[in-house]
């Protein structure tokens, strides 16, 4: 029951702020490792030879490897940590945390051996069968294997510190990277000439730095995650890993996709094509990592969103996506397409060669693919959330490593490398179409809304009946709020009593964040209010997006002398506390949510 009109777009509103405020932080962690692999790129193509970038390129694969691995701990434990805040349980949250940090230090562990002895028995035949381009690819590996364990922690802690809205310092341990990153190339490759080996020990060092400044703030005491490491409950790995994998799998395909498609390259047009190709694809990292941004803060809201049983801010992150996120994204492909010929020059100087041709036509066909493949992820994350593992594994593995192969092995004779360009467009196009196709045979009509073609099922979240949402810009509002509130709970049988004190705590809460949260920033803010009828509790949640404030610090500030020197001191939050039978606070994301029992 909405009383008021506006609701839906304050709604939008509010979730279209929050997400592009979380957004530039999710963009430079995303950004880290495609920096790394551009600075890598050049190092390599410049100071190297084009060897090199073969063997930067062959590592890709494996790279993806590990990204899974990792977007399973991530994925997983950002669900998890989702779901807790929308139920409002720290300890969950705290349980993750601690388990999801112990997986990465053990399988980081683990995977670390395997890399040595692979680099040092040879035993990367079925990475590249080239006796020239293999022992260049082993030393890489070798200098990769000491960035592992950090890699998958860092990825870790920036997820954690989104979840407290302390984006800021994963802001800074980016560009501390950045400018490492760049200082150890110069050194190992330029100065030491450690070639591959000076490649991967700057970028594995760079991690540990990258890392370490992120792991300072958990120790600092302004966290509120810790590193105590009793009572690991490990059955919660378990869901974890299995709510982390489906959405994972894109990239195990993505593992397969690489080997298949550079063995096509290698066999059909030669290794300078698995060298343009891992050009192009290093310097089309930098901007994928708006949309790999873009999915992170979406992954989060729909996670929350899922754990309250929200609807309307479901089916708002994916109008988000579609009336923002790709116009954004098209706007960005057409830079990359423009800006093709230049960004070659970067790494390939003679216009004559093949590989400058080969990556210039890279970077004028893989940008059309990009707006396709944030509608795959966003609706591969929703479907992971929802439990919708038929559409999961249908488009993980068309987006993972049917459609790009495929397409590859049937046009690679006629058109060369354009094939694996090509093949990448089509790919996208598939996916979307999937997802369409999906909606259409699951609700036996063509979609005419978001939440049809989301697939949302009818009885998910509180029914109509038995609640009420509301939205308020001003004070003017509050009284005619309060009045709604208790009109909405005597028609569901609450007694005068309950319904009054719902109506004077909600009129006290929202009105002291009008009064005071509005005048704290220069930007337009908003209260919503959601009050439910469920199991004789009256529960009011209010959710506003001013800076930070919980009422239960504040009241904990005012003693019985401050009390006895002025009676009125925050007397309207010790009379909602008195009144209220539950009170929870969290910042969820940058959101304050008050929730309140009466």
């Amino acid at each position: 029951m909405n009383d008021h009109p506006s609701l839906n777009k304050s709604n939008l509103r509010m979730l279209t702020g929050l997400l592009f405020r979380l957004l530039p932080v999710q963009i430079l962690l995303a950004a880290v490792g495609a920096v790394n692999g551009l600075v890598s790129s050049y190092f390599a193509s410049n100071f190297v030879g084009v060897d090199a970038m073969s063997a930067v390129g062959l590592y890709s694969p494996v790279n993806m490897l590990m990204q899974a691995i990792s977007y399973i701990l991530v994925g997983g434990s950002v669900i998890l940590c989702g779901e807790y805040m929308g139920k409002n349980r720290r300890d969950g949250m705290q349980g993750v945390f601690k388990l999801n940090i112990m997986l990465c230090l053990l399988i980081g562990a683990g995977f670390t051996v395997i890399y040595i002895i692979l680099a040092i028995s040879d035993l990367t035949g079925f990475i590249t069968r080239d006796p020239v381009i293999r022992p260049l690819f082993n030393r890489y590996l070798l200098g990769q294997a000491a960035g592992l364990i950090p890699m998958l922690l860092g990825n870790s802690f920036a997820s954690f510190l989104s979840l407290e809205n302390k984006g800021k310092v994963t802001i800074k341990a980016s560009l501390i990277f950045i400018a490492v990153n760049i200082f150890l190339n110069w050194l190992f490759v330029y100065i030491l000439k450690l070639n591959e080996l000076g490649l991967a020990l700057a970028a594995s060092l760079g991690m540990w730095v990258f890392t370490g400044v992120q792991f300072l703030f958990f120790i600092s005491g302004k966290s509120n995650f810790s590193f105590c490491f009793k009572d690991l409950a490990w059955g919660e790995s378990v869901k974890m890993v299995r709510i982390g994998l489906p959405g994972a799998l894109t990239y195990v395909y993505q593992t397969a996709r690489g080997l298949i498609v550079n063995n096509l390259m290698e066999t059909y047009i030669g290794s300078v094509a698995i060298s343009a190709f891992a050009t192009s694809d290093y310097v089309m990292r930098i901007f994928w990592a708006v949309p790999t941004g873009m999915i992170a803060v979406s992954r989060m809201m729909i996670s929350v969103a899922a754990g309250e049983e929200d609807r309307q801010t479901l089916a708002d992150v994916m109008r988000v996506m579609f009336a923002r996120f790709i116009p954004l994204q098209c706007l960005i492909s057409a830079g990359i397409m423009l800006c093709a010929v230049p960004f070659t020059r970067i790494f390939y100087h003679d216009p004559a060669a093949a590989v400058f041709g080969m990556t210039v036509a890279g970077l004028r066909i893989l940008p059309l693919c990009m707006p396709f493949s944030i509608i795959c992820m966003h609706f591969t994350c929703y479907a992971q959330v929802s439990g919708k593992q038929l559409l999961v594994h249908l488009l993980s593995i068309l987006d993972g490593v049917v459609c790009v192969a495929a397409f590859t092995a049937l046009l690679i004779k006629a058109l060369g490398i354009n094939s694996v360009y090509i093949a990448n467009v089509l790919n996208g196009i598939v996916t979307t179409i999937t997802v369409i196709l999906y909606s259409w045979i699951r609700r036996k009509q063509f979609p005419r809304n978001m939440e049809e073609l989301m697939v949302i099922p009818d009885d998910f979240g509180t029914p109509e009946d038995e609640r009420m949402d509301l939205s308020l810009r001003s004070m003017e509002e509050v009284m005619s709020v309060s009045e709604s509130v208790q009109s909405f709970c005597l028609s569901r049988g609450i007694d005068a009593r309950r319904s009054n004190l719902a109506g004077l705590a909600m009129e006290e809460m929202a009105g002291n964040i009008i009064d005071h949260g509005f005048t704290k920033d220069k930007r337009p803010n908003s209260v919503d209010i959601r009050v439910v009828h469920k199991d004789d509790d009256v529960i009011l949640r209010i959710k506003d997006d001013c800076v930070p404030f919980d009422p239960g610090e504040r009241l904990k500030m005012t003693s019985d002398e401050n009390i006895a020197d002025d009676p009125m001191k925050n007397i309207g939050i010790r009379m909602v506390y008195k009144i209220a039978r539950d009170v929870q606070y969290q910042n969820v994301l940058g959101l304050n949510v008050l929730t309140l029992k009466i």
